[in-house]
């Protein structure tokens, strides 16, 4: 009889071949609407951090690892594509099998697999934001994706501060979601490596394809950018991510905002309901503007996952019910898990059944801790909702 023995698999890094040269105009576009100027060099983490999962052992080994800092927000927002991916779009039981850590190590091409999707996922969904825009131009309908080479095109000078990627970047055009899965698959490692600019990639991939001055229009001022002083990174820069528009304004379609010595001006909110929804819970002052409360679209998107803020900090919450937000009764009672890129995972069941008494999120009164911050971001959509916790894991 034969023996068949494994082989020992070598990852071959395939050299980018192909795309546009990044031009001077596009670079310092680049730079200026993510980071606010291309003078100055641009925070570090974007350089240095990759999009990778925990290792095997850990508890939770579908989730991302994310440092503290303005790369988590982008990261969050990736988290919930693999949740969305591997609970609704793969079979139930290749979820489970993903649990299981005696088998994961026979499942690394699936963790590849996975995170390809998700980068896909997000880089189209501002395709389709573009191809339903209301132009006949068909140049636009494409994703755009940027990936670095070896030569160095635009070199450093007054204008621009050299940072050892975005000089190097050839811009492909990309024109099916097919062909960008492929794309990503044959040059995951530029996303994967760590330490690596993999997050800042992801980023600059998604501005491109939406365009630099478009998305300085989404959000709605000159100033803008992307990575400004926010600890985790801008809610404009999460919206781009799940609605492909970088808007601040987080109602429900266009809301006209003036008086009597201004002429009114629209405030283009979220125009349509996504996959993936958004829930935010934050201080009394910011929570006083109502452009700052998610609408409709936002609190009940077509699966029954959020992405969620609570004081600036990002994580995910789902439940594995596709049908939750389709159901009244199954909102009566129903099971959530909330977890974050730095480890962190609660179990926790949501009870509509009969009023709380605790709803009280304008009171400055309530004690603030990260337990009483996350009962307070559910109230924002089940409102009096009774909370039971059943316990958490990381740190």
């Amino acid at each position: 009889d034969r023996v068949l023995y494994a082989r020992q698999q070598r990852t071959s890094k395939a050299a980018v071949i192909g795309g546009t040269p990044v031009s001077e105009k596009q670079a310092l576009l680049l730079r200026t609407v993510v980071f606010g100027t291309a003078v100055a060099p641009p925070r570090g983490e974007w350089l240095r951090t990759g999009i990778i999962m925990h290792e095997e052992e850990k508890e939770v080994p579908y989730l991302l690892k994310g440092p503290k800092n303005t790369t988590r927000g982008l990261l969050t927002v990736l988290q919930a594509e693999i949740l969305k991916y591997l609970l609704f779009e793969v079979s139930i039981n290749l979820f489970i099998i993903v649990q299981n850590l005696l088998i994961f190590c026979c499942l690394f091409e699936l963790k590849s697999n996975v995170m390809v999707t998700a980068n896909a996922k997000i880089m189209f969904c501002l395709f389709s934001s573009r191809a339903l825009s209301k132009t006949t131009n068909t140049q636009l309908k494409k994703v755009i994706l940027c990936l670095p080479q070896e030569n160095v095109y635009l070199h450093q000078s007054l204008d621009y501060f050299q940072d050892g990627i975005t000089e190097r970047i050839h811009m492909f055009d990309v024109e099916s979601y097919d062909d960008l899965e492929i794309m990503i698959k044959r040059y995951s490692y530029l996303f994967l490596d760590d330490p690596g600019p993999g997050a800042m990639l992801l980023l600059y991939s998604c501005v491109a394809s939406r365009g630099p001055d478009q998305v300085v229009k989404d959000m709605d001022g000159v100033k803008a950018q992307l990575i400004g002083p926010e600890e985790e990174g801008s809610i404009c820069l999460v919206t781009l991510l799940i609605t492909g528009r970088a808007t601040p304004y987080l109602h429900n379609g266009v809301v006209y905002v003036g008086d009597e010595d201004h002429y009114a001006t629209a405030q283009f909110g979220i125009l349509a309901r996504s996959e993936i929804g958004l829930l935010v819970q934050m201080d009394t002052i910011d929570a006083d503007n109502e452009c700052n409360i998610p609408g409709s679209r936002l609190k009940t998107p077509s699966l029954p996952v959020w992405v969620v803020s609570t004081c600036g900090h990002y994580g995910v919450m789902y439940n594995t019910n596709r049908e939750l937000l389709h159901n009244y009764h199954a909102e009566r009672r129903f099971d959530l898990t909330y977890l974050t890129c730095g480890g962190n995972q609660c179990q926790l069941t949501v009870d509509t059944r009969q009023s709380s008494g605790t709803y009280m999120i304008h009171s400055e009164e309530t004690t603030v801790t990260p337990i009483a911050n996350i009962e307070k971001l559910i109230q924002t959509k089940w409102p009096d909702a009774q909370i039971s916790w059943h316990g958490s894991s990381g740190n």
